[in-house]
């Protein structure tokens, strides 16, 4: 018998979404999860934030949870997502059970090389995000073109809104990289505007 209370709990709003972002220490999964937040309060919604670390800041788990909203938001733990972006296996393995039916999983095709078995209804976006952060010549870039092509295919908020925060969630030291990071999520929604046209015909 399938489970409805966290969809029950949906019918109050009219735009409800909760986020994992997930991958190991490193992969810039907190900072892709403020963005993400940024973006969505800058734009005026309600927003919940929480981010988690494994034992080891480098190497070990990670992941950030991220519910927006347009009412206030009673609680930010999210047991069942409406979306996914997973960064390595381990972290798909985790948390792609939980998707909801009718969701969304982007993955880093990079260092996935197998589709999980998901319920036929969870859009699957595999994004080879290590690839394209290496050809924009920085490596660290591979959670914002993850993040890019999440927003491209949501359609809840653009490249261009995230890269206007970027300057308020990176840390003055590394705002050299405000431009590569910018490119980032322009390649990430790119290549999903492509990835869609080219599994739609």
């Amino acid at each position: 018998m399938s489970d409805t209370r966290y969809e029950i709990r949906d019918t109050r709003y009219e735009f409800y979404e909760e986020v994992i972002i997930a991958g190991f220490g490193g992969q810039g999964i907190i900072l892709a999860g403020k963005l993400l937040a940024d973006t969505a309060m800058k734009a005026g919604k309600e927003v919940t934030y929480m981010p988690a670390y494994g034992a080891e800041m480098r190497g070990g788990t990670s992941n950030s949870m991220i519910t927006i909203a347009d009412k206030p938001i009673a609680s930010p733990l999210i047991t069942r997502p409406q979306s996914l972006i997973a960064m390595n296996k381990a972290s798909l393995n985790k948390f792609s059970p939980r998707i909801k039916s009718g969701g969304l999983l982007v993955m880093n095709s990079s260092l996935i090389d197998n589709e999980p078995e998901l319920d036929g209804t969870i859009d699957v976006l595999a994004v080879p995000a290590d690839e394209l952060a290496v050809e924009l010549g920085n490596p660290k870039v591979a959670n914002m073109v993850a993040l890019g092509a999440y927003l491209q295919r949501k359609g809840r908020f653009s490249p261009d809104e995230a890269a206007a925060c970027l300057a308020d969630v990176l840390a003055e030291r590394y705002h050299k990289t405000l431009p590569v990071n910018t490119k980032a999520l322009h390649r990430g929604a790119k290549f999903a505007a492509k990835y869609h046209t080219a599994h739609s015909r």
